[in-house]
């Protein structure tokens, strides 16, 4: 199952895409719980960040791996345990991974796109789980050229994540908000669509 969660900064989109990680090890009785960090640690600000994290899922036996760029690599590198494992797999977070595909030294630049895409076709292949977090776009006032050229880049690398996806949730305010599939017995809010 391939679960694409996004929200605002501070939604608490990252708090219910662990929970619902672990959730989904706990049904499927998986023997390996994988957390995928893509935030550089570039800066304080950052490395507070990351801290955060880290203290979020404590205590959830998360093996980490980190992954700034080189998706696929790390996916078909991991394939044969994550497919033994029955892995359940949690990538936080798509846009840190597009700025670092994008930008960093060795990413995979003009072509970030197709590489990000091409590492989550692989671990769709191998994990019995896979949770994605990432940010809503074009949410903001005016932006300069080259940061609408990330949201660009971002916007239809979430469109095709969405379009893959077993299930969609937007949170918002701490709230998960059902954009696309829901599993019985759960009691999420359906967003309402124009064409209900």
């Amino acid at each position: 199952m391939f679960h694409l969660i996004t929200g605002g900064s501070g939604s608490g989109k990252s708090a219910y895409a662990e929970s619902e990680i672990c959730r989904l090890r706990e049904e499927s009785q998986s023997t390996g719980l994988y957390y995928i960090a893509t935030m550089f640690p570039n800066d304080s600000e950052t490395l507070c960040k990351i801290k955060r994290h880290q203290d979020l899922r404590k205590g959830n036996a998360f093996h980490t791996l980190e992954c700034y760029t080189g998706l696929q690599r790390l996916a078909l590198e991991m394939r044969e345990s994550f497919a033994r494992e029955s892995a359940c797999v949690l990538l936080e977070c798509m846009s840190n991974l597009a700025a670092n595909e994008l930008y960093m030294d060795g990413g995979a630049g003009e072509l970030a796109e197709q590489e990000i895409l091409r590492g989550i076709g692989e671990l769709q292949k191998s994990c019995a789980h896979l949770v994605v977090v990432t940010n809503e776009v074009f949410s903001d006032g005016p932006v300069s050229a080259e940061m609408e050229r990330y949201l660009e880049i971002l916007g239809r690398i979430n469109c095709e994540m969405a379009d893959r996806a077993d299930r969609v949730t937007e949170v918002v305010y701490g709230i998960p908000v059902c954009i696309k599939g829901i599993p019985k017995g759960h009691t999420e809010i359906h967003a309402l669509r124009a064409d209900n």
